[in-house]
């Protein structure tokens, strides 16, 4: 049986480890500590590290891990890295046999300009690309990147696991009430959320419909959004543009 959670880093990064009991996957490593301190607890094997982009809080834990472990490292192809790995990109699969599945790689720019997702129909780890209620900011990447990166994931399977890197969902539905006082799912969510958190429990995972009825950034046809954004056009660009640097300052 494939277990998945996420392993607490910094003030609110999550290190995502899959594992059945034996050996271990992890995504997105900037902390060796708290990754090491969870294997040696469960007594697993790491096998394998995924990578999704180059920032330092998803790859800093990456050296120690290997020298420990000797795991197999992926990587996007688009960025560079100073640890031994295997470049991925668009079209690749990733085979991760000792747990027993596959993830395709997707190319997702616009957080990075090399930003990559790994998924399935089951699963998404998708970096800093999509969050709870929200999306990342551009640090390289144009908002048109962005948007077409995350209307690659609003068509992915509805019931498809979203497994974040970052618990900034609490903020993310403020904000998006912001723009969307009205909408019951959000307000739901918003419920739910708080819920959670307050017993020290991870938002997520998400799933694909619940971003769908709830994330802003997925949502820039609604009416409303439009609307409370205050964007000049209502287009899908200069709503989504708009909503992305009100985020920014929020």
């Amino acid at each position: 049986m494939l277990h998945i959670q996420p392993i607490p880093a910094f003030d609110d990064n999550y290190i995502w480890l899959l594992h059945n009991g034996h050996d271990a996957v992890v995504v997105d490593p900037g902390d060796a500590a708290p990754v090491l301190q969870v294997l040696e607890k469960l007594k697993l094997r790491l096998s394998t590290i995924l990578i999704t982009h180059h920032h330092s809080d998803h790859v800093d834990g990456v050296a120690q891990l290997i020298e420990r472990y000797a795991p197999h490292v992926f990587a996007p192809q688009y960025e560079q890295f100073s640890f031994k790995h295997t470049a991925v990109k668009e079209g690749s699969v990733v085979a991760l046999a000792e747990i027993g599945i596959k993830l395709d790689v997707i190319w997702l720019p616009g957080h990075t300009l090399g930003h990559i997702a790994y998924v399935n129909d089951d699963y998404l780890f998708c970096g800093d690309t999509l969050f709870g209620a929200g999306c990342g900011r551009l640090f390289e990447g144009s908002p048109a990147q962005m948007l077409s990166a995350l209307n690659r994931l609003k068509v992915l399977n509805p019931s498809t696991q979203v497994f974040c890197t970052h618990e900034y969902t609490t903020k993310n539905i403020n904000f998006a009430l912001t723009l969307e006082p009205d909408n019951q799912d959000l307000i739901h969510r918003k419920n739910h959320v708080h819920t959670l958190r307050a017993k020290n429990q991870p938002s997520l995972p998400s799933t694909i419909a619940l971003e769908l009825k709830t994330n802003p950034f997925l949502r820039c046809h609604s009416p409303a959004i439009i609307q409370n954004s205050g964007a000049e056009k209502s287009d899908e660009l200069t709503v989504f543009s708009t909503i992305r640097i009100l985020r920014n300052h929020y």
